[in-house]
C-alpha cells in the first residue's frame, strides 16, 4: 500500500502554509491502470463523482428512451440549483405526472447568488427542485416507474439501488464494499480508487456495440454538451468542460473527489484528497488532465487552477494555491 501523495499547495508569501495529500489513478478501457499517484487500492467512497455510473441504469432498461441531451446531463449533475436547473427537472417530473414532493432530496438553498437573495427577498422557501441532487432523483422516478416499482427508490432495497449497484460494480469490475448515504439520501457504494477509475474508462471507450457501451456514451456525450447543466456558473465541472469542449467529461463530489472520462484518449481518472478540501480536488483534476495531454496548460482556464491568487479582505496578494509540481508532470 502506497501513501498519500502531495496533490495541492498552499503558499502564503514565500511559505508552504499547507499541503492537500490524496490518491489518483489513471486507467485505460483495456482495463489496464496506466498510472497511479499513491495507493490505487484505497476505498472511497466516490459521492457525486459517480453519477453517470448511477444513471446507467435508466438508459439500459429503456426508461431513458427518448430523453434529451439535456436530461441525461441532469441525471449526471449536482447542479447550482440555477432557474435553468430548476425549470427543467420540473418540467421532467411533470412529464413523469409528478412534482417536487416526489423527489426524496431534500430542499437545499440554491447556489445561484442571484436566485437565493431573490428568494430570501419574496419569502420564498428552498425546495427539493433546488438540491443539487434534483436531476438525478428525477432519473431515479423515472427508471422506478419504468419497472413499476416503489417510488421510495432511496431503498437500497428497492430494485432502483439494487439495480445501481449492479451496474456500478459491473462497471468497475470488482464487488462494492458497502455503503454510505449521500447527502441527498440515496445509497453511495464504495469502490477502490483504481476500480472506479476502471469504470470511468468504460465511459471514454470508442466502443459502441453492447447496451452498455452505448448508454455510457450517451451519458459522457450529453454531459460534454451540456456542462453548464452539469453544474453551474462558476463551477469547476463547467469551466473545465468549456475549456476544451467535447474533449472531456469531468465531475466532482463531495469529501475531495473528482472523476474524468476522456474519449480521444480512452481513459478515466479517479482522484480522492484525503482531507476532503475541494479547492484541492479542483487544482488536482486541472493538474491531472495537462499530466494526460487533455488540457493546455496554457489554457487560460487551466492556468487559473492550477496556480490561485490568495487576496485578504483589503484586497491585498498574500499567497496562492497551486498544483503540487509532480501532479501536473510526472
Amino acid at each position: 500500500m502506497s501513501s498519500a501523495v502531495p496533490m495541492a499547495e498552499i503558499y502564503r508569501g514565500d511559505f508552504l502554509e499547507s499541503v492537500h495529500y490524496g490518491h489518483a489513478v489513471i486507467a485505460h478501457a483495456s482495463g489496464e491502470v496506466i498510472e497511479a499517484l499513491g495507493d490505487p487500492d484505497q476505498v472511497m467512497l466516490p459521492r457525486s463523482s459517480i453519477k453517470m455510473m448511477q444513471a446507467l441504469p435508466l438508459l439500459e432498461s429503456g426508461a431513458g428512451d427518448g430523453l434529451s441531451e439535456e436530461r441525461l446531463a441532469l441525471a449526471c449533475a449536482s447542479h447550482s440549483g440555477e432557474a435553468r436547473h430548476v425549470e427543467r427537472v420540473s418540467r421532467w417530473l411533470g412529464d413523469l405526472g409528478l412534482d417536487e414532493h416526489a423527489l426524496c432530496c431534500g430542499p437545499q438553498a440554491s447556489r445561484d447568488r442571484e436566485l437565493r437573495h431573490a428568494m430570501i427577498r419574496d419569502g420564498e422557501a428552498p425546495s427539493r427542485l433546488h438540491n443539487n441532487c434534483s436531476g438525478k432523483h428525477a432519473g431515479f422516478l423515472a427508471l422506478a416507474r419504468h419497472l413499476g416499482v416503489s417510488l421510495d427508490y432511496v431503498d437500497p432495497d428497492n430494485a432502483v439501488q439494487k439495480a445501481v449497484k449492479a451496474a456500478i460494480e459491473d462497471t468497475c469490475g470488482e464487488d462494492s464494499r458497502g455503503f454510505g448515504i449521500d447527502g441527498c439520501s440515496a445509497p453511495n457504494y464504495a469502490v477502490t480508487l483504481a476500480g472506479f477509475a476502471r469504470g470511468l474508462a468504460q465511459f471514454a471507450s470508442d466502443r459502441n456495440e453492447s447496451a452498455r457501451e452505448m448508454a455510457a456514451a450517451r451519458l459522457r456525450n450529453a454531459m460534454m454538451a451540456y456542462p453548464g447543466l452539469v453544474a453551474g456558473k462558476g463551477r469547476a465541472c463547467t469551466e473545465l468542460m468549456q475549456a476544451m469542449p467535447g474533449k472531456y467529461a469531468v465531475k466532482t463530489g463531495a469529501e475531495g473527489v473528482f472523476s474524468a472520462i476522456i474519449p480521444d484518449m480512452n481513459i478515466g481518472i479517479a482522484l480522492k484528497i484525503t482531507d476532503g478540501a475541494t479547492r484541492a480536488s479542483e487544482i488536482a483534476m486541472a493538474a491531472l488532465l495537462v499530466r494526460v495531454g487533455a488540457l493546455d496548460a496554457n489554457n487560460p482556464t487551466a492556468a487559473r487552477y492550477l496556480e490561485r491568487p490568495i487576496r485578504n479582505w483589503d484586497g491585498l496578494l498574500t499567497g496562492f494555491e497551486r498544483a503540487a509540481p509532480h501532479t501536473q508532470q510526472g
